[in-house]
């Protein structure tokens, strides 16, 4: 299991690229997705990369996949989402942090998962 984190401009680029994720680099969604506050996205992903973000995001969200990590990464490099994408392992300090924040935070509304086609 990976979480991957996703910051967007707006709601519509939020879905889109959950979409994506799902659908074009084929990550099962494990549960809802979870809206995260922007500020602590941003923060967040600061503290990752060590470095100032130069464009602050307006919408987050924060998933569970079923893959791990490493094939989670390999899967959205092939993408190119209307969103930043980030896939959190457990290498991160923040990965347990964001693991047991995660049921805490409010379900995403509007966002409904590719249904399998038998």
């Amino acid at each position: 299991m990976a979480l991957v984190l996703i910051r967007a401009d707006n709601q519509r680029k939020l879905l889109n690229t959950l979409a994506d994720i799902e659908r074009h680099a084929k990550l099962k969604i494990v549960g809802k997705p979870r809206i995260m506050y922007p500020e602590k996205a941003d923060k967040l992903v600061e503290n990752i990369l060590k470095q100032k973000l130069r464009v602050t995001c307006h919408r987050a969200s924060i998933i569970k996949v079923a893959e791990d990590s490493t094939k989670s990464i390999m899967q959205v490099r092939k993408i190119h989402p209307p969103g930043h994408v980030m896939v959190i392992s457990k290498e991160y300090r923040e990965f347990e942090v964001l693991k047991h924040l995660f049921n805490k935070l409010p379900i995403l509304k509007g966002y409904y998962s590719l249904k399998s086609v038998d």
